[in-house]
This record gives C-alpha cells, structure tokens and sequence, in this order.
C-alpha cells in the first residue's frame, strides 16, 4: 500500500491552489463584470492564434454557445467586434478593439498585483523557479507557455 497523502500530491496541491485563485482572480473580474474566461477569450484573440467563434471555441476547449455568450458581453463593453466572414457568412469573426486591449491590459495588471500576493515571502530565485517550473508544466500539457 502507497503511504502518500492526497493532500501531498502535486495533482491535490496544485488543483486546490488553482481553485483558490481562480476564486482571487474572479473577485478582481466581477468589478468589470467579468469572469476568467471573458479574459481568456481576449487573450486569445490578441495572441492572434483564432478570430472565428468557432475556431476560439475548439482552441479554449468549450462549447460554441459560451464564446457566443462571452462574446455578447464582450462586445457590450466595446472590448471586441463581431463581423461576418466575407467568404463565408456563416461564421463570426471577432476583432480586438483599442477598448479590449486595454481592458486586457487592466486584467493583467490585477494578475500580476495576486502574483505578487502569491509569491509574497519567497525570494526571486524561488518565484522565477517556479515560474519555470509552470511554463514547463504547462508546455508538456499543450497550454500556453508564455
């Protein structure tokens, strides 16, 4: 019989951790009337890598119908565009505007002020550890790594 702990496993750890600040993360969202996914959604569309619904969609590993909701909120606050495929009319493209890539901006501000927060108390050679440690982590799992 294995003597490892649940509460030992990096899988345990590192999930309930991710759930603390999601939980930190989504606070700061709510004063935009935002959630974590309307921000990956404008990540998305300023790293370049989908512009259709339907492409964003696959590439956020979700169902059409939320990046169609988090798009109508989206474009509520004039942070993107939908426009129709000239070459195909079926499908929604979706454009960055000045006002999403500022918002983007003052998200990742608030991430980077709860990383700090995170690493409170560890010295620059543990937070860029484990910073590498995590783009390693999340390279080998096909996530963004940057």
């Amino acid at each position: 019989m294995n003597d490892v702990k649940l509460t030992s496993t990096l899988a345990f750890r590192l999930g309930t951790l991710g759930a603390v600040v999601t939980e930190r993360f989504s606070a700061r969202l709510a004063g935009h009337g935002l959630k974590p996914k309307h921000i990956g959604l404008l990540t998305v569309l300023e790293s370049g890598t989908a512009t259709s619904q339907l492409d964003i969609a696959k590439l956020m590993n979700v169902a059409p119908s939320l990046v169609v909701s988090l798009a109508d909120r989206l474009e509520e606050l004039g942070a993107i565009q939908r426009e129709r495929d000239l070459s195909d009319r079926r499908r929604q493209t979706l454009t960055l505007t000045e006002e999403g890539r500022e918002l983007l901006a003052t998200c990742t501000a608030a991430a980077a002020e709860l990383d700090s927060e995170l690493t409170d108390g560890l010295d620059p050679e543990e937070t860029e550890a484990l910073r590498s440690v995590l783009r390693t982590l999340a390279r080998r799992n096909g996530l963004p790594a940057d």
